[in-house]
This record gives structure tokens, sequence and C-alpha cells, in this order.
């Protein structure tokens, strides 16, 4: 838990992404109702306001989707069921053929779901239709114990990095799995089958597996199963999640859920994001070049504009290092750049923060420098002691001192990655 004294906006996020089943992008049955498409706005502009926990990388490589309890609207509260909408009979122009596609009911999407299930039995299923968020849920049962299924009906930025990010199998260096792959289809659609846990530091023995769908229209279905009657809070029912890889795939695949997708509504699909980095450099590579004397780079993350981490070494364990580098960030400064903060002659205010690095493993601390730049530019950099954020701490203390995180957040190279 972070220090009471620091309820900082990226603490409160991050540990609300965490009670609401974020951190291995594992919400209530999946990317449910209306926080799929509100998760993948906030990752645009809110990617580095989670540094420093799981979930920040959760948010990047497995979909980005601020999941709530239960499948319940953000804002009202409602949840759908599977009786559908009034306005179910709407129709939406479609992005994959141009033409009216029509609405798809909550009851229609169940009833699909249980078609296109192997057989066994689909209980407690609801659902929502595609005039708001659509998704539908149930517990399935193939009589070797039950196990929750969800499939949630999305839109992406075609061609985008988001959209890319949703099918990247995430970094074992924050999120703990067994198995992951990105495979691409003969029709150019990008599919994830990944095997890993409801939580990211496989703490407990609940399984969750997921596949992850995007086409190259924009068509984003992601399917996700336990080995338990619910995600959480529910015994584990069998020893794995009752679906196969190749049923995964299947069910993910299914033509069902793209006509459901283009039938969601113009307003409800996102566009891309208006400060989406346009620079090429890489926060990994910059970062591991900025790195002070008497430290060895033991890993590195992959080339990317906007989020980077070493693992370094001192010769006294190793320490893992991250970094977001984002454009513009001005709309939330005031959150963000509170109590304690300083600002520089150049008018570059800097905050620093102490804290846990993770609630789940004792032990784990975190040191974050947070910096802006009158134009808006952040650059937050959080150091641990431990070379990854779920496994045991390493050392005592990170390998970086605070003035060692603060020069590298400070440094005029970030100013040169876009």
């Amino acid at each position: 838990m972070p220090d009471a004294d620091h309820d900082s906006f990226e603490e409160r996020f991050a540990h609300a992404l965490r009670d609401s089943g974020e951190a291995l992008g594992a919400g209530p049955y999946g990317l449910a109702a209306d926080g799929a498409a509100r998760g993948r706005r906030l990752r645009a502009r809110r990617r580095a306001a989670v540094l420093g926990g799981a979930a920040a990388v959760a948010l990047v490589g497995l979909g980005g989707a601020l999941m709530l309890p239960g499948g319940t609207d953000g804002g009202s509260g409602r949840q759908q069921s599977a009786a559908g909408s009034p306005k179910a009979r709407a129709t939406a122009p479609s992005a994959s053929t141009g033409t009216e596609a029509p609405a798809v009911s909550a009851g229609e999407l169940v009833r699909t779901l249980e078609k296109l299930l192997p057989g066994g039995r689909l209980s407690q299923a609801e659902g929502r239709g595609t005039d708001d968020h659509p998704y539908v849920r149930g517990v399935y049962d193939d009589g070797k114990g039950k196990g929750a299924v969800s499939v949630s009906i999305n839109r992406v930025p075609a061609g985008t990095r988001e959209a890319a990010q949703n099918t990247q199998c995430p970094d074992k260096v924050f999120i703990a799995y067994d198995s992951c792959a990105t495979t691409k289809l003969p029709d150019g659609s990008a599919l994830m089958i990944l095997k890993g846990y409801e939580y990211p530091n496989s703490r407990s023995g609940t399984k969750l597996w997921r596949a992850d769908l995007v086409t190259p229209s924009g068509q984003y279905i992601d399917v996700q199963e336990w080995n338990a009657a619910a995600e959480k809070d529910a015994p584990v029912t069998r020893d794995e999640p009752p679906l196969s890889a190749t049923q995964l795939k299947a069910l993910a695949t299914a033509r069902q859920w793209r006509a459901a997708a283009d039938a969601i509504p113009l307003a409800q699909r996102p566009q891309p994001a208006p400060n989406e980095p346009k620079g090429t450099g890489s926060v990994s590579a910059t970062l591991a070049g900025l790195l002070p004397k008497g430290v060895k780079t033991v890993g590195k993350g992959n080339a990317d504009p906007e989020f980077g981490y070493v693992v370094v070494d001192d010769g006294k364990g190793a320490s893992l290092v991250q970094l977001n580098d984002q454009p513009d960030m001005r709309d939330v400064e005031g959150q963000l750049f509170g109590e304690g903060t300083r600002t520089l002659p150049d008018g570059t205010k800097v905050v620093t923060r102490k804290s846990s690095g993770d609630k789940d493993i004792e032990g784990i601390v975190m040191w974050t420098v947070d910096t802006i730049r009158p134009d808006g530019r952040r650059v937050v950099i959080s150091a641990f002691n431990s070379g990854a954020q779920n496994t045991q701490a390493t050392r005592e203390a990170p390998a970086l001192t605070m003035r060692q995180l603060e020069k590298i957040a400070l440094d005029p190279k970030w100013l040169d990655l876009g």
C-alpha cells in the first residue's frame, strides 16, 4: 500500500485498477461494458499515471481496459441483463463493410455464446447489447468443474500502436504467466493466446486464460476464462480453465463476434489518441544510455517511444528501473504535482515519492521521481529493490538513488523522442 501521506493520482488510480481486477487485464469477466472503452482512452493519456504498479504494464500489454466491478456502467451503475435494451434494433455503420449493421441484443449474444461453447452447460449468463459497450459472460460447466467465461466485443483504431498493443504478450518482468503467443491469421488479424493467472504474481491458484483478437478493420474480441466460477473470491474448481487453447481460438475468431463489433455505434468507437507518440526512439535504449557509472544493465525492454525499462545490477542485486515519457499531461498536472512539488528555474516541476512497490509482495519498495515541463511533457521514473515487480526483493534499496533518478528524468534527451 502507498504511504498515507502520498495519496497521489497515480497511486489511487493504480490501486483502483488492482481492486477492480485490472492487474492482469482481468476485470470482471473481461473487458466488460463501459470500462473497456474508458480504459483504452485512459491508457493513451494515463499510462504513466500508474507507473510503478503491475497495472501499468497490464495496460500496455493486455488491452489497457479499466474494468468495473460487476460489469456495471461507470457512470450510472446500470447492468444490462440478457433481455437486451430498448435500443436493440438500432443500426450502426459497419466499418468493415460500409453498410448498416443491425444492432445485436444482449439476449442474442448470450445465445451465441451458448451455441459456440463445445457442449456442457452455460448458467448465470448475462450481457449487454451492441448499443451500449457489448459483452456476454456466464459460468460454463463441461462436467469437470465450473469455470467463468466471458466475451467482450470492442473496437480499436485500426492500424495504430494501440491496436497492436492489444495482442502483444506482456513482459514477464511485470506479469507472471505460463505461456503466451501471438500469431497472424490468414485474414491479417492478430491473435494472442495467453495462459496466466488472475493476479500478476500468481499468488493464488486462480488461473486466467485469454484470447485477444484484433482484425485489420479494428474489431477487437477478448475472450477470457478462469478455473473457478468467478474470476475473484471464488474457490478453484479445476486445475485449468475449461477451454483449451484451440477452443479459445475458435471462440475468439467466430464470425458472430465480428458482426457484433460492426454494430457498435460510431459514437462509441475510439479514435486514435491525439497525443499518440510520433517519435521513433526507444525509451528503454535511451534510459540505458543515461544510467550512472557503476551499474550494469542485465535486462532491457523492447523498443517503444513512450514506456521502457532496464534491469540493472551494481553488484548488490538486481533492480528494476522503469520510465514513462509522455508529450502532454497538463490536464492532470494539478492531480499529480501537489504537496511537496519543487519548481525549477525553467518552470519544470519535480516531486519525489517513496512507497511500497507491490501491496501483495512484502518488502518491495518503489522510489519515484515525477517531472513535468512547462509544455506538459512528463517524464516519470521509478526504481525498485527487485529485478521484477512480481518477485521478492533482491536488495534493501533500489540500485539508483533519488538524485540519480532525478538527473535521468530531467535529461534533455527525452525531448528528442517525439
